[in-house]
Protein backbone atom coordinates (compact mmCIF):
# COMPACT_ATOMS: atom_id res chain seq x y z
CA UNK A 1 0.00 0.00 0.00
CA UNK A 2 1.09 3.35 -1.07
CA UNK A 3 1.71 6.23 1.51
CA UNK A 4 -0.25 9.28 0.94
CA UNK A 5 1.45 11.74 -1.07
CA UNK A 6 1.58 15.90 0.05
CA UNK A 7 2.16 18.31 -1.81
CA UNK A 8 4.05 21.47 -0.84
CA UNK A 9 3.71 24.79 -2.42
CA UNK A 10 5.49 27.91 -0.65
CA UNK A 11 8.59 30.08 -1.71
CA UNK A 12 10.28 29.82 1.32
CA UNK A 13 12.95 26.91 1.81
CA UNK A 14 13.25 27.06 5.48
CA UNK A 15 9.48 26.61 5.62
CA UNK A 16 9.15 23.81 2.95
CA UNK A 17 11.90 22.22 4.35
CA UNK A 18 10.35 22.44 7.90
CA UNK A 19 7.07 21.31 6.45
CA UNK A 20 8.59 18.13 4.68
CA UNK A 21 10.54 16.94 7.64
CA UNK A 22 7.36 17.06 10.19
CA UNK A 23 5.35 15.23 7.36
CA UNK A 24 8.10 12.62 6.26
CA UNK A 25 7.88 11.28 9.87
CA UNK A 26 4.69 11.12 9.86
CA UNK A 27 5.19 8.76 7.23
CA UNK A 28 4.20 10.55 4.02
CA UNK A 29 4.82 11.19 0.10
CA UNK A 30 6.29 14.49 -0.05
CA UNK A 31 6.74 16.85 -3.29
CA UNK A 32 7.26 20.55 -3.13
CA UNK A 33 7.16 23.53 -4.88
CA UNK A 34 8.01 26.90 -5.06
CA UNK A 35 5.53 28.53 -7.34
CA UNK A 36 2.28 27.65 -9.38
CA UNK A 37 3.92 26.99 -12.58
CA UNK A 38 5.64 23.75 -11.03
CA UNK A 39 2.85 22.97 -8.64
CA UNK A 40 0.12 22.53 -11.46
CA UNK A 41 2.51 20.10 -13.39
CA UNK A 42 2.79 18.16 -9.90
CA UNK A 43 -0.93 18.15 -10.37
CA UNK A 44 -1.08 17.01 -13.88
CA UNK A 45 0.92 13.75 -12.57
CA UNK A 46 0.33 12.61 -9.05
CA UNK A 47 -3.03 12.38 -7.35
CA UNK A 48 -2.82 14.26 -3.44
CA UNK A 49 -4.22 13.59 -0.13
CA UNK A 50 -3.21 17.21 0.38
CA UNK A 51 -2.14 20.58 -0.73
CA UNK A 52 -0.73 22.76 1.47
CA UNK A 53 -0.35 26.50 -0.39
CA UNK A 54 1.16 29.59 0.82
CA UNK A 55 -1.11 32.94 -0.08
CA UNK A 56 1.96 34.60 -1.68
CA UNK A 57 3.47 32.94 -4.33
CA UNK A 58 6.11 34.52 -6.77
CA UNK A 59 4.07 33.98 -9.82
CA UNK A 60 0.44 34.62 -8.09
CA UNK A 61 -1.35 34.03 -5.40
CA UNK A 62 -2.42 31.46 -3.35
CA UNK A 63 -6.34 31.61 -3.93
CA UNK A 64 -5.90 31.10 -7.27
CA UNK A 65 -4.54 27.93 -6.92
CA UNK A 66 -7.41 26.41 -4.16
CA UNK A 67 -9.88 27.74 -7.11
CA UNK A 68 -8.24 25.63 -9.48
CA UNK A 69 -8.40 22.63 -7.37
CA UNK A 70 -11.54 22.98 -6.19
CA UNK A 71 -12.53 23.03 -9.71
CA UNK A 72 -10.67 20.42 -11.47
CA UNK A 73 -9.37 17.79 -8.29
CA UNK A 74 -12.35 18.04 -6.37
CA UNK A 75 -11.81 15.37 -4.21
CA UNK A 76 -8.49 17.06 -3.39
CA UNK A 77 -8.77 18.74 0.11
CA UNK A 78 -6.43 21.91 -0.63
CA UNK A 79 -5.58 23.80 2.96
CA UNK A 80 -3.45 27.77 3.07
CA UNK A 81 -1.12 29.59 4.73
CA UNK A 82 -1.82 32.99 5.73
CA UNK A 83 0.12 35.61 7.35
CA UNK A 84 0.07 36.30 11.51
CA UNK A 85 -2.77 38.26 11.56
CA UNK A 86 -4.56 37.98 8.15
CA UNK A 87 -7.79 36.39 9.28
CA UNK A 88 -9.38 37.87 6.33
CA UNK A 89 -7.05 36.01 3.66
CA UNK A 90 -8.01 32.62 5.73
CA UNK A 91 -11.47 33.34 5.36
CA UNK A 92 -11.97 34.54 1.66
CA UNK A 93 -9.51 31.04 0.92
CA UNK A 94 -12.28 28.71 2.94
CA UNK A 95 -14.84 30.47 0.88
CA UNK A 96 -12.99 29.95 -2.26
CA UNK A 97 -13.16 26.28 -0.72
CA UNK A 98 -10.34 26.18 1.03
CA UNK A 99 -10.33 22.55 3.31
CA UNK A 100 -8.41 24.50 6.27
CA UNK A 101 -5.69 27.21 6.65
CA UNK A 102 -2.83 27.58 9.05
CA UNK A 103 -1.30 30.93 10.33
CA UNK A 104 2.43 31.78 10.10
CA UNK A 105 4.48 30.71 12.29
CA UNK A 106 3.16 27.59 11.38
CA UNK A 107 2.42 25.56 14.62
CA UNK A 108 3.76 21.97 14.26
CA UNK A 109 1.26 20.39 15.90
CA UNK A 110 -1.72 22.36 13.94
CA UNK A 111 -0.34 21.01 11.40
CA UNK A 112 0.01 17.49 11.92
CA UNK A 113 -3.77 17.78 13.31
CA UNK A 114 -4.60 19.39 10.09
CA UNK A 115 -3.20 16.70 7.59
CA UNK A 116 -4.76 13.89 9.75
CA UNK A 117 -8.51 15.18 9.12
CA UNK A 118 -7.36 15.58 5.52
CA UNK A 119 -6.02 12.01 5.46
CA UNK A 120 -9.34 10.95 6.81
CA UNK A 121 -11.49 12.84 4.12
CA UNK A 122 -9.17 11.32 1.24
CA UNK A 123 -9.45 7.61 2.52
CA UNK A 124 -13.06 7.78 3.00
CA UNK A 125 -12.92 9.04 -1.20
CA UNK A 126 -10.77 6.10 -2.12
CA UNK A 127 -13.28 3.35 -0.52
CA UNK A 128 -16.37 4.35 -2.66
CA UNK A 129 -17.77 0.75 -1.75
CA UNK A 130 -17.70 1.18 1.48
CA UNK A 131 -19.62 4.13 1.49
CA UNK A 132 -22.65 2.46 -0.56
CA UNK A 133 -22.11 -0.72 1.93
CA UNK A 134 -22.81 2.03 4.74
CA UNK A 135 -24.36 5.27 4.31
CA UNK A 136 -24.55 7.75 6.81
CA UNK A 137 -27.94 7.61 8.53
CA UNK A 138 -29.16 11.63 7.91
CA UNK A 139 -31.64 12.89 9.76
CA UNK A 140 -33.00 15.85 7.67
CA UNK A 141 -36.15 13.92 5.63
CA UNK A 142 -37.79 15.27 2.70
CA UNK A 143 -37.41 14.78 -0.81
CA UNK A 144 -38.49 18.27 -1.80
CA UNK A 145 -36.76 20.00 -4.17
CA UNK A 146 -35.43 22.60 -1.71
CA UNK A 147 -34.38 19.40 0.63
CA UNK A 148 -32.47 17.52 -2.62
CA UNK A 149 -30.69 20.78 -2.76
CA UNK A 150 -30.33 21.33 0.84
CA UNK A 151 -28.37 18.18 1.48
CA UNK A 152 -26.50 18.34 -2.03
CA UNK A 153 -25.34 21.34 0.33
CA UNK A 154 -24.65 19.50 2.81
CA UNK A 155 -22.71 16.88 1.31
CA UNK A 156 -20.13 19.55 -0.36
CA UNK A 157 -20.18 21.39 3.24
CA UNK A 158 -19.01 18.05 5.34
CA UNK A 159 -15.73 17.69 2.89
CA UNK A 160 -14.36 21.39 4.34
CA UNK A 161 -13.35 22.43 7.88
CA UNK A 162 -14.91 25.99 7.14
CA UNK A 163 -17.23 27.31 9.81
CA UNK A 164 -20.85 27.36 9.07
CA UNK A 165 -23.25 29.48 10.20
CA UNK A 166 -26.98 27.75 9.72
CA UNK A 167 -30.00 29.86 10.03
CA UNK A 168 -33.24 29.19 10.03
CA UNK A 169 -36.95 29.45 11.54
CA UNK A 170 -37.09 28.01 15.33
CA UNK A 171 -38.37 24.46 14.73
CA UNK A 172 -36.71 23.65 11.27
CA UNK A 173 -34.46 21.21 12.19
CA UNK A 174 -30.81 23.40 12.60
CA UNK A 175 -28.91 21.03 14.73
CA UNK A 176 -30.52 17.91 12.44
CA UNK A 177 -28.52 19.51 9.64
CA UNK A 178 -25.32 20.34 12.11
CA UNK A 179 -25.53 16.38 12.69
CA UNK A 180 -25.77 15.18 8.90
CA UNK A 181 -22.86 17.88 8.07
CA UNK A 182 -20.70 15.90 11.40
CA UNK A 183 -21.96 12.66 10.41
CA UNK A 184 -20.87 13.04 6.55
CA UNK A 185 -17.36 14.26 7.42
CA UNK A 186 -14.09 12.98 8.11
CA UNK A 187 -15.19 13.63 11.60
CA UNK A 188 -17.76 11.56 11.72
CA UNK A 189 -16.01 8.87 14.09
CA UNK A 190 -15.70 11.52 16.63
CA UNK A 191 -17.61 13.36 19.22
CA UNK A 192 -20.31 15.58 17.60
CA UNK A 193 -21.15 18.34 21.13
CA UNK A 194 -24.23 20.25 20.67
CA UNK A 195 -24.44 23.48 23.15
CA UNK A 196 -27.65 25.79 24.03
CA UNK A 197 -25.45 29.18 24.62
CA UNK A 198 -28.25 30.78 25.76
CA UNK A 199 -29.54 27.74 28.73
CA UNK A 200 -26.33 28.83 30.52
CA UNK A 201 -25.52 31.48 33.00
CA UNK A 202 -23.13 34.00 32.10
CA UNK A 203 -20.87 33.00 35.50
CA UNK A 204 -20.28 29.68 34.43
CA UNK A 205 -19.88 30.30 30.32
CA UNK A 206 -16.09 30.40 30.56
CA UNK A 207 -15.44 27.21 32.84
CA UNK A 208 -18.31 25.29 30.51
CA UNK A 209 -16.67 26.32 27.22
CA UNK A 210 -13.03 25.70 28.25
CA UNK A 211 -12.78 24.10 30.95
CA UNK A 212 -11.37 24.54 34.75
CA UNK A 213 -8.78 23.55 37.24
CA UNK A 214 -8.83 21.84 40.57
CA UNK A 215 -9.70 24.66 43.61
CA UNK A 216 -10.17 27.38 40.59
CA UNK A 217 -13.06 28.24 42.15
CA UNK A 218 -15.20 27.25 45.07
CA UNK A 219 -16.30 23.85 44.06
CA UNK A 220 -14.04 22.93 42.01
CA UNK A 221 -12.85 19.70 43.47
CA UNK A 222 -11.71 17.85 40.33
CA UNK A 223 -9.89 19.12 36.82
CA UNK A 224 -12.72 19.19 34.08
CA UNK A 225 -12.88 19.55 30.76
CA UNK A 226 -14.88 22.13 28.80
CA UNK A 227 -17.68 21.88 25.21
CA UNK A 228 -14.27 22.25 23.31
CA UNK A 229 -12.10 19.69 24.75
CA UNK A 230 -15.10 17.38 24.97
CA UNK A 231 -15.34 17.69 21.24
CA UNK A 232 -11.62 17.65 20.23
CA UNK A 233 -11.50 15.79 16.99
CA UNK A 234 -14.94 16.58 16.22
CA UNK A 235 -17.49 19.26 16.01
CA UNK A 236 -19.18 21.53 17.99
CA UNK A 237 -22.71 23.44 17.95
CA UNK A 238 -22.93 26.49 19.14
CA UNK A 239 -26.85 26.86 18.96
CA UNK A 240 -28.16 30.01 19.35
CA UNK A 241 -24.91 31.86 19.66
CA UNK A 242 -26.53 34.86 19.04
CA UNK A 243 -27.38 34.69 22.60
CA UNK A 244 -23.65 34.62 23.97
CA UNK A 245 -23.34 37.87 26.23
CA UNK A 246 -20.26 39.97 24.60
CA UNK A 247 -17.69 39.22 26.95
CA UNK A 248 -18.14 35.16 26.01
CA UNK A 249 -17.95 36.54 22.33
CA UNK A 250 -14.35 38.10 23.35
CA UNK A 251 -12.86 34.19 24.56
CA UNK A 252 -14.43 32.32 22.28
CA UNK A 253 -13.14 34.72 19.27
CA UNK A 254 -10.04 33.94 20.63
CA UNK A 255 -10.32 30.22 21.10
CA UNK A 256 -11.58 29.51 17.31
CA UNK A 257 -8.29 31.73 15.94
CA UNK A 258 -5.86 30.14 17.53
CA UNK A 259 -7.30 26.70 18.26
CA UNK A 260 -5.85 26.69 21.85
CA UNK A 261 -7.88 26.82 25.09
CA UNK A 262 -6.85 27.80 28.48
CA UNK A 263 -8.88 26.72 31.11
CA UNK A 264 -10.17 28.66 33.98
CA UNK A 265 -7.23 28.23 36.91
CA UNK A 266 -4.99 27.29 34.39
CA UNK A 267 -1.15 29.26 33.09
CA UNK A 268 -1.01 27.37 29.68
CA UNK A 269 -3.14 27.20 26.63
CA UNK A 270 -4.34 23.80 25.47
CA UNK A 271 -4.82 23.01 21.30
CA UNK A 272 -8.20 21.53 20.50
CA UNK A 273 -9.31 20.77 16.96
CA UNK A 274 -12.80 21.22 16.60
CA UNK A 275 -15.01 21.99 13.89
CA UNK A 276 -17.13 25.14 14.69
CA UNK A 277 -21.44 25.04 13.64
CA UNK A 278 -23.35 27.99 14.98
CA UNK A 279 -27.34 28.00 14.29
CA UNK A 280 -29.48 30.49 15.36
CA UNK A 281 -32.84 31.71 14.16
CA UNK A 282 -32.26 35.65 14.68
CA UNK A 283 -30.28 37.79 11.99
CA UNK A 284 -26.95 37.78 13.14
CA UNK A 285 -25.83 40.96 10.63
CA UNK A 286 -28.98 42.46 12.58
CA UNK A 287 -27.57 41.60 15.86
CA UNK A 288 -24.13 43.23 14.55
CA UNK A 289 -26.28 46.15 13.64
CA UNK A 290 -27.73 46.36 16.81
CA UNK A 291 -24.14 45.85 19.00
CA UNK A 292 -25.48 42.85 20.67
CA UNK A 293 -22.84 40.92 18.44
CA UNK A 294 -19.13 41.47 17.58
CA UNK A 295 -18.55 42.07 13.97
CA UNK A 296 -15.12 39.99 13.98
CA UNK A 297 -16.87 36.91 15.54
CA UNK A 298 -19.85 37.18 12.73
CA UNK A 299 -16.97 37.24 10.13
CA UNK A 300 -15.33 34.33 11.75
CA UNK A 301 -18.36 31.83 12.19
CA UNK A 302 -20.53 33.09 8.89
CA UNK A 303 -17.73 31.68 6.87
CA UNK A 304 -20.40 29.56 4.99
CA UNK A 305 -23.99 30.43 5.82
CA UNK A 306 -26.76 27.45 5.60
CA UNK A 307 -30.40 28.31 5.55
CA UNK A 308 -33.12 25.96 6.21
CA UNK A 309 -36.45 26.42 4.31
CA UNK A 310 -39.19 26.63 6.67
CA UNK A 311 -41.66 23.67 6.40
CA UNK A 312 -44.04 25.77 4.56
CA UNK A 313 -42.23 26.24 1.74
CA UNK A 314 -41.48 22.36 1.72
CA UNK A 315 -45.05 20.89 1.59
CA UNK A 316 -44.52 18.33 -0.60
CA UNK A 317 -42.17 16.65 2.59
CA UNK A 318 -45.23 16.55 5.25
CA UNK A 319 -46.67 13.29 4.18
CA UNK A 320 -43.29 11.68 4.39
CA UNK A 321 -42.54 13.52 7.75
CA UNK A 322 -45.78 12.92 9.01
CA UNK A 323 -45.65 8.94 8.39
CA UNK A 324 -42.34 9.09 9.65
CA UNK A 325 -43.02 10.70 13.07
CA UNK A 326 -46.16 8.34 13.21
CA UNK A 327 -44.01 5.56 13.57
CA UNK A 328 -41.16 7.11 15.78
CA UNK A 329 -44.14 7.43 18.23
CA UNK A 330 -45.07 3.71 18.51
CA UNK A 331 -48.59 4.38 16.73
CA UNK A 332 -48.46 0.87 14.78
CA UNK A 333 -51.50 1.38 12.14
CA UNK A 334 -52.34 4.77 13.00
CA UNK A 335 -52.87 6.83 9.95
CA UNK A 336 -53.89 10.13 8.93
CA UNK A 337 -56.93 10.54 6.99
CA UNK A 338 -57.03 12.03 3.21
CA UNK A 339 -58.78 14.50 4.62
CA UNK A 340 -56.77 15.07 7.82
CA UNK A 341 -53.83 15.17 5.53
CA UNK A 342 -54.94 18.12 3.59
CA UNK A 343 -55.74 20.12 6.31
CA UNK A 344 -51.95 20.07 7.37
CA UNK A 345 -51.42 20.96 3.67
CA UNK A 346 -53.51 24.12 4.13
CA UNK A 347 -51.70 24.81 7.22
CA UNK A 348 -48.39 27.12 7.61
CA UNK A 349 -46.73 25.50 10.26
CA UNK A 350 -45.37 28.46 12.20
CA UNK A 351 -43.02 25.98 14.50
CA UNK A 352 -42.09 24.17 11.56
CA UNK A 353 -41.09 20.30 11.76
CA UNK A 354 -41.47 20.72 16.10
CA UNK A 355 -44.71 21.47 15.64
CA UNK A 356 -46.09 19.25 13.16
CA UNK A 357 -44.33 16.79 15.93
CA UNK A 358 -46.19 18.18 18.46
CA UNK A 359 -49.75 18.37 16.52
CA UNK A 360 -49.48 14.35 15.59
CA UNK A 361 -48.48 13.48 19.24
CA UNK A 362 -51.49 15.15 20.33
CA UNK A 363 -54.01 13.94 17.93
CA UNK A 364 -52.89 10.28 18.68
CA UNK A 365 -54.45 10.66 22.01
CA UNK A 366 -57.77 11.51 20.18
CA UNK A 367 -57.82 9.34 16.98
CA UNK A 368 -60.41 6.61 17.15
CA UNK A 369 -60.04 3.06 15.03
CA UNK A 370 -56.28 4.17 13.97
CA UNK A 371 -57.35 7.16 11.89
CA UNK A 372 -56.56 10.94 12.73
CA UNK A 373 -59.40 12.84 11.41
CA UNK A 374 -59.10 16.68 11.00
CA UNK A 375 -60.83 17.41 14.37
CA UNK A 376 -58.24 15.24 15.74
CA UNK A 377 -55.47 17.50 14.56
CA UNK A 378 -57.02 20.51 16.84
CA UNK A 379 -55.22 23.30 14.22
CA UNK A 380 -54.48 27.15 15.21
CA UNK A 381 -57.90 28.42 13.25
CA UNK A 382 -55.68 31.39 12.32
CA UNK A 383 -53.44 28.92 10.13
CA UNK A 384 -56.66 26.76 8.40
CA UNK A 385 -57.78 28.18 5.86
CA UNK A 386 -59.52 25.36 3.51
CA UNK A 387 -60.63 23.57 6.95
CA UNK A 388 -62.71 26.12 8.97
CA UNK A 389 -64.34 28.72 6.14
CA UNK A 390 -68.13 29.61 7.09
CA UNK A 391 -70.97 28.60 5.02
CA UNK A 392 -70.88 32.31 3.48
CA UNK A 393 -67.61 32.10 1.94
CA UNK A 394 -67.57 28.82 1.01
CA UNK A 395 -68.79 29.24 -3.20
CA UNK A 396 -65.77 28.58 -4.57
CA UNK A 397 -64.11 25.60 -2.49
CA UNK A 398 -67.51 23.66 -0.74
CA UNK A 399 -71.24 23.68 -0.92
CA UNK A 400 -72.62 25.59 2.10
CA UNK A 401 -74.43 22.28 3.41
CA UNK A 402 -70.69 20.24 3.93
CA UNK A 403 -68.99 23.56 5.34
CA UNK A 404 -71.98 23.70 7.73
CA UNK A 405 -71.00 19.87 8.38
CA UNK A 406 -67.52 20.30 8.87
CA UNK A 407 -67.90 22.83 11.29
CA UNK A 408 -70.50 21.59 13.50
CA UNK A 409 -68.31 17.88 13.70
CA UNK A 410 -65.31 20.59 14.83
CA UNK A 411 -66.59 23.04 17.59
CA UNK A 412 -62.83 23.68 18.29
CA UNK A 413 -62.22 25.27 15.38
CA UNK A 414 -64.03 28.66 14.10
CA UNK A 415 -63.60 30.73 10.92
CA UNK A 416 -61.13 33.10 10.01
CA UNK A 417 -62.50 36.22 10.09
CA UNK A 418 -64.87 35.31 13.78
CA UNK A 419 -63.69 36.93 16.78
CA UNK A 420 -64.95 35.20 19.56
CA UNK A 421 -67.07 37.95 21.67
CA UNK A 422 -65.57 36.44 25.12
CA UNK A 423 -61.66 34.86 24.81
CA UNK A 424 -62.25 33.25 28.31
CA UNK A 425 -65.60 31.74 27.34
CA UNK A 426 -64.62 30.39 23.95
CA UNK A 427 -61.27 28.90 25.38
CA UNK A 428 -63.63 27.24 27.86
CA UNK A 429 -65.54 25.51 24.98
CA UNK A 430 -62.55 24.51 23.34
CA UNK A 431 -60.95 22.93 26.64
CA UNK A 432 -64.50 21.38 27.36
CA UNK A 433 -64.97 19.83 23.98
CA UNK A 434 -61.34 18.22 24.32
CA UNK A 435 -62.00 17.05 27.60
CA UNK A 436 -65.92 15.63 26.35
CA UNK A 437 -63.43 13.69 23.93
CA UNK A 438 -60.76 12.48 26.28
CA UNK A 439 -63.67 11.03 28.50
CA UNK A 440 -65.78 9.43 25.55
CA UNK A 441 -62.50 7.90 24.49
CA UNK A 442 -62.08 6.10 27.10
CA UNK A 443 -65.60 5.30 28.27
CA UNK A 444 -65.52 8.20 30.83
CA UNK A 445 -62.49 6.49 32.90
CA UNK A 446 -61.08 9.73 34.44
CA UNK A 447 -57.73 8.23 35.58
CA UNK A 448 -56.90 7.26 31.85
CA UNK A 449 -58.24 10.78 30.55
CA UNK A 450 -56.31 12.69 32.17
CA UNK A 451 -53.42 10.40 30.97
CA UNK A 452 -54.45 11.23 27.42
CA UNK A 453 -54.33 14.85 28.01
CA UNK A 454 -51.18 14.82 29.85
CA UNK A 455 -52.29 16.01 33.00
CA UNK A 456 -52.96 14.50 36.96
CA UNK A 457 -56.13 13.19 38.04
CA UNK A 458 -56.59 16.18 40.71
CA UNK A 459 -56.50 18.60 37.39
CA UNK A 460 -58.97 16.63 35.56
CA UNK A 461 -61.19 16.70 38.43
CA UNK A 462 -60.83 20.60 38.82
CA UNK A 463 -61.27 21.29 35.40
CA UNK A 464 -64.53 18.85 35.18
CA UNK A 465 -66.18 20.80 38.01
CA UNK A 466 -64.97 24.28 36.49
CA UNK A 467 -66.40 23.78 33.01
CA UNK A 468 -69.84 21.40 34.71
CA UNK A 469 -68.71 18.45 32.77
CA UNK A 470 -70.57 15.30 34.13
CA UNK A 471 -70.75 11.80 34.02
CA UNK A 472 -73.38 10.52 31.32
CA UNK A 473 -76.40 8.97 33.49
Amino acid sequence: MTSPRILIVDDEADLRELLEITLVKMGLDIDSASDLATARNYLKQHEYALVLTDMRLPDGLGIELVQEITAQYKNTPVAVITAFGSADNAVVALKAGAFDYLSKPVGLEQLRVMVRSALRISQTDEQPSAKVAAPPALRLMGQSEAMQALRAQIARLARSMAPVSISGESGSGKELAARDIHVQSGRSDKPFVAVNCGAIPEALMEAEFFGYRKGAFTGAVDDRDGFFQAANGGTLLLDEVADLPLAMQVKLLRAIQERRVRKVGATVEEPVDVRIISATHQNLLDCVGRGTFRQDLYYRLNVIELNLPPLRERLDDIALLAQAILARLDAGQVRLAPAALDALLDYSFPGNVRELENILERALAFANDGVIEVTDLVLKAAHTPKVVLAPEVTELTATPVESKAIVQDAPVLTAINDIPGSLPDHLDEVEREIIRRALSKTQFNRTQAAELLGISFRQLRYRMQRLDINAPE
